[in-house]
C-alpha cells in the first residue's frame, strides 16, 4: 500500500505528462504481480463494490476523531472530499502496516460480507494502522468513488515502457470484460495470446473536432457521413455468441436484445463498429427515447417497442476472423456495404449513409441539415485511412453543428473533487419565470481556473444558506449555457432535461433580468426536442 500510496501522490501532485509516465512505468516495473493488476484495474474503472455508505463513514470518522456531527460536516463542506477529510481529521495511527494493496482490497471484500458492527470495527481497526495518505486511498476504495487524473493513453504509455510491448497491442489486451478475479498480470499483459478472450473488442478510433476545413486538402480524398447521436457500440460475433461494447467499455448487450437477430444474418468473426440508435419508421427517434434504455439490465416489452433500436454501421473490424483494421477506410467500407447488403432489411442493422459532395462548400450546407436529420453533425474520414486505436490527428474528424445556447443565472454553487476541491466548481442554473426562478440544470465545466477562483471567493461572501456542501448564492451571476439537446422531462421542475450541459462563457456584462425565460426553453423544447 505505502508503494500504491506513493504512486498516487506522484501522480496527484504533478501535471506534467513526463513525470506520471516515469511514476507509472517505475511502479509497473517492481511492485508485486498482483498490485499491479489491481492497479490496472482501478485506474481502467474497475473499482470494488461500495462496501459502506458514505452516511455511516461520516458518523464513524466524526466518533474515532471526538468532533460532534456538525463539525465534522463543516470540516468536510470545506475539504468538499469525504476521503480526504477523514484523513485529516482521525487521529494518527496507533499501529503500523505494510500490507499491500491487494490485502487491503480482499480485506475490503471480506468485511462486505460482514454485519454492520463488524464492518464498523474492522474500518475503524484499519484507519488505525495507516498513516494519513495510506487511509485517504483506504477510505477512497471503500466509497467506491476511487477516481484518478491518469488517462488510459498515458497508461498504455507506461505498461509499453515497462514491459517493451508495442503500445496498440496493450491497448487492444486491456479491453474487454476483464477483472482481476478473472485475469492475473501474466495472462493479461505478459501471455502470447491476447486474443483468447472473444467477447474482447478493438479499441475504439477516436477524431478529433475540425478545427480548419481548408487544411484538409482537396474534397475527393475525403468521404463524410452523418455523426449520428446514439450511443457508440462495438457489436462482435465470434463462436456463435454476440457481444455490443460501448465507447466506455461497458457491456451492453444484455439492454439491446433486439440486436440478436444479427447472429443468424452475419457470417462468424465479425466485427461492426457502428452508432446504437432508437429508430423508427426508417429515421432516428430523439436521444431521449434512446436514454430511457440506457443503464436496465432487462427492458420491458412496453419499452422495446416505444424505442426499438438498430446498429447504424460506420466500419468492419473484422471480416470472417481477420482483423482489418490496416486495409483503407475505403476497403473496409465496401466490406461493410456487401456484408449490410446480405441483410434483411427488418433486420436492426443499417448501413450509414455517405454524404455526397463535391466542395467544401456543399459540405457545409450538407452540415446544416443535421439538426433535422437527428444528428450531431458531420464525420469526415479520409478514404485511405486505417482503423487506429484512441484519439488520433488527422485522418478522421468530426465537425459537429454549432450547440444550443440559453443565457441562465446561478443559484446553486458547490464544490468540485479532486485538485478542485478547494473550489466551487459545480453551479445549479434558473431561468426566469415572471419574477420566479426555475432550476433547469447544473454544469460544472467550461471556465478557466482564473475564473473558478472568482467565483469561489464570491461565493464564500455571498452564501445564502448552506444545505451540506451545497451553498445558495444571491441570482446575481449569468452564463452563457451550451447543450448538445434538449427533451422533455417530468423528472425536473423545468419540464426539460439537457444534454451535455456546459458553460460556454460567464456574461458578466448581463445582469439577472437579461437571462432568458421558461417560455424560450419551452420554444427550444418545441424546436429541437
Amino acid at each position: 500500500m505505502k508503494a500504491f500510496a506513493a504512486l498516487f501522490a506522484q501522480l496527484d501532485e504533478s501535471t506534467k505528462t513526463s513525470v506520471k509516465v516515469a511514476a507509472l512505468a517505475a511502479y509497473f516495473r517492481t511492485a508485486p504481480d498482483s498490485d499491479k493488476l489491481w492497479t490496472l484495474a482501478l485506474f481502467t474503472g474497475r473499482r470494488p463494490k461500495r462496501v459502506i455508505t458514505a452516511s455511516k463513514l461520516r458518523l464513524w470518522a466524526a466518533e474515532v476523531a471526538g468532533l460532534p456531527d456538525w463539525l465534522f460536516e463543516e470540516s468536510y463542506s470545506i475539504v468538499g472530499d469525504l476521503a480526504e477529510t477523514i484523513a485529516l481529521v482521525l487521529p494518527p495511527p496507533r499501529a503500523t502496516s505494510d500490507e499491500s494493496l491487494t490485502y487491503w482490497i480482499m480485506h475490503l471484500r471480506a468485511l462486505g460480507m460482514q454485519d454492520e458492527e463488524v464492518r464498523k470495527a474492522g474500518i475503524i481497526a484499519a484507519w488505525d494502522r495507516l498513516p494519513p495518505a495510506e487511509r485517504f486511498l483506504f477510505t477512497k476504495l471503500l466509497t467506491g468513488g476511487f477516481r484518478i487524473g491518469v488517462s488510459a493513453k498515458l497508461m498504455i504509455r507506461a505498461l509499453a515502457q515497462a514491459t517493451g510491448q508495442p503500445e496498440p497491442e496493450l491497448t487492444h489486451r486491456l479491453m474487454g470484460n476483464w477483472t482481476p478475479d478473472n485475469v492475473t498480470w501474466t495472462s493479461l499483459i505478459e501471455a502470447d495470446d491476447p486474443g483468447t478472450d472473444a467477447s474482447r473488442p478493438y479499441p475504439f478510433y477516436l477524431a478529433y473536432g475540425l478545427e480548419d476545413l481548408d487544411a484538409l486538402g482537396p474534397p475527393a480524398d475525403w468521404s463524410a457521413e452523418r455523426k449520428w447521436d446514439g450511443i457508440r457500440g462495438q457489436f462482435i460475433l465470434r463462436g456463435s455468441n454476440h457481444y455490443l461494447w460501448s465507447r466506455g467499455e461497458d457491456l451492453m448487450t444484455d439492454r439491446f436484445p433486439e440486436l440478436a437477430q444479427l447472429c443468424d444474418a452475419l457470417p462468424d468473426g465479425t466485427v461492426i463498429d457502428g452508432e446504437v440508435l432508437a429508430f423508427a419508421d426508417d429515421a432516428p427517434l430523439p436521444f431521449a427515447a434512446l436514454q430511457k434504455r440506457i443503464g436496465r439490465k432487462t427492458v420491458p416489452r412496453k419499452l422495446l417497442a416505444e424505442a426499438p433500436v438498430i446498429l447504424m454501421a460506420y466500419d468492419l473490424l473484422e471480416l470472417d476472423r481477420s482483423d482489418i483494421r490496416q486495409q483503407p477506410f475505403a476497403e473496409r467500407r465496401a466490406h461493410l456495404a456487401r456484408l449490410v447488403a446480405r441483410v434483411s432489411t427488418r433486420a436492426p442493422l443499417r448501413l450509414s449513409p455517405q454524404v455526397t459532395f463535391t466542395t467544401w462548400d456543399d459540405l457545409a450546407a450538407e452540415r446544416e441539415k443535421s439538426r433535422d436529420l437527428g444528428a450531431e453533425g458531420l464525420m469526415l474520414k479520409r478514404h485511405d485511412s486505417p482503423y487506429l486505436a484512441g484519439r488520433k490527428k488527422g485522418d478522421w474528424w468530426k465537425w459537429k453543428v454549432d450547440p444550443l445556447t440559453i443565457d441562465a443565472v446561478m443559484i446553486y454553487a458547490q464544490s468540485g473533487s479532486g485538485r478542485r476541491a478547494n473550489l466551487f466548481t459545480d453551479y445549479t442554473f434558473a431561468v426566469r419565470d415572471g419574477d420566479a426562478l426555475v432550476p433547469f440544470t447544473k454544469a460544472y465545466s467550461g471556465l478557466t481556473d482564473v475564473e473558478f477562483r472568482q467565483i469561489t471567493a464570491w461565493v464564500r461572501k455571498n452564501t445564502l444558506q448552506k444545505f451540506g456542501p451545497v451553498r445558495q448564492v444571491p441570482p446575481v451571476h449569468v452564463f452563457e449555457i451550451a447543450f448538445e439537446g434538449i427533451s422533455e422531462s417530468p423528472r425536473h421542475k423545468s419540464g426539460v432535461a439537457l444534454r451535455f450541459p456546459r458553460m460556454l462563457r460567464w456574461r458578466q456584462d448581463k445582469p439577472l433580468a437579461e437571462a432568458n425565460t421558461l417560455d424560450d426553453l419551452r420554444e427550444m423544447l418545441r424546436l429541437y426536442g
